[in-house]
């Protein structure tokens, strides 16, 4: 968490916890040790500074506990879902899925770890050369989603979303 502040929220996060812990250091060991009777003679002095000390950490973890905002002028994500047209010497074919996700997803999921797809640059041999086989879209989802021939079904750990996500990047990729 504290890896995730900005720099001045992580300096002012620090120094609130060094003065509430010297606090609670000198009032815990220095003070009884001068003055035994501590804090007898000014008890409700003492406890509205210990309520003091306490509302003051608990305001500079509210203040310097937040992250700033990310910057707006950064690059948006790519749309979760695209529809693209993509057309082979054979055919045309709709491509329903977000490319860019969908090799985010490839490596992810250990696509790249049993198939080779130039692309990916993965060079799997357990599963089929996918640069090879070439598989249309719907094949690609079907196998993606249900398993088959030794490949596992993802259809429990990705949505559907991801499935054609992974597809339009294959699909795409190898026509």
């Amino acid at each position: 968490m504290v890896f995730a502040l900005s720099t001045g929220h992580a300096i002012g996060l620090a120094a609130s916890g060094a003065i509430f812990i010297t606090f609670a250091l000198v009032s815990s060991f220095v003070l009884p040790a001068r003055y035994p009777d501590f804090p007898a003679p000014h008890r409700n002095l003492y406890l509205g500074i210990c309520v003091l000390f306490f509302a003051g950490m608990i305001g500079a973890v509210l203040v310097f506990g937040k992250s700033e905002p990310e910057s707006t002028a950064s690059a948006a994500p790519p749309p979760a879902s695209t529809t693209t047209t993509a057309t082979t010497t054979s055919s045309t074919t709709t491509v329903v899925g977000n490319v860019h996700v969908g090799e985010t997803l490839f490596h992810s999921e250990g696509c790249s770890g049993c198939h080779t797809l130039k692309a990916a640059g993965a060079t799997g041999t357990v599963g089929p050369n996918l640069d090879d086989l070439k598989p249309e879209y719907a094949t690609i989802v079907h196998q993606v989603e249900n398993g088959g021939g030794g490949m596992p079904p993802f259809k429990s750990s990705m949505t559907m979303e991801q499935i054609q996500a992974v597809a339009a990047f294959v699909f795409t990729s190898t026509h």
